[in-house]
């Protein structure tokens, strides 16, 4: 139906090349080098604070694509939003074979609505669990999102 394309790119910097001093920052660039994120490793494995982790960036488009299928509902329903922020977690262990993998994610919406519109707490969790169901990412992956409500705000 569509297609995606993302591009990396990495060059060791080290002088050698052993587990414990290669460098783990590269690139990720979209629309044909029109947008390019800086990436790296997690810290935990060597990569670079400073940069966005491939962990960080799963996380970040389960919250992304959440968002953006809970707006477009929204809208089809007339249900005004101004804003909505979300600080969504993801939490990496291992599974039963000793690989890790992240496990879960949990999103964390705050969402603001325009005034006069209040919808009550089962439309808002009809709504994010109908996102959840329609959410590309969310429908390509094993892990367990769930969704932590905050009280909407006017």
């Amino acid at each position: 139906m569509s297609e995606h394309h993302a591009s990396i790119r990495w060059t060791r910097t080290s002088a050698d090349f052993l587990y414990d001093t290669y460098n783990r920052a590269h690139e990720v660039s979209f629309n044909k080098g029109a947008i390019v994120v800086p990436a790296s490793a997690a810290p935990a494995f060597k990569g670079d604070v400073d940069r966005v982790d491939p962990e960080e960036a799963f996380v970040g488009a389960l919250a992304s694509c959440h968002m953006l299928t809970f707006l477009a509902i929204c809208a089809r329903k007339r249900i005004v939003v101004n804003s909505y922020e979300d600080d969504a977690v993801g939490v990496m262990e291992k599974n039963a074979n000793g690989k890790l993998w992240v496990s879960r994610v949990t999103l964390q919406p705050r969402i603001t609505f325009a005034e006069g519109t209040s919808p009550s707490a089962a439309i808002l969790a009809d709504i994010h669990h109908q996102s959840h169901e329609e959410c590309f990412i969310a429908n390509s992956v094993k892990t367990v999102v769930s969704v932590k409500t905050h009280s909407p705000a006017n």
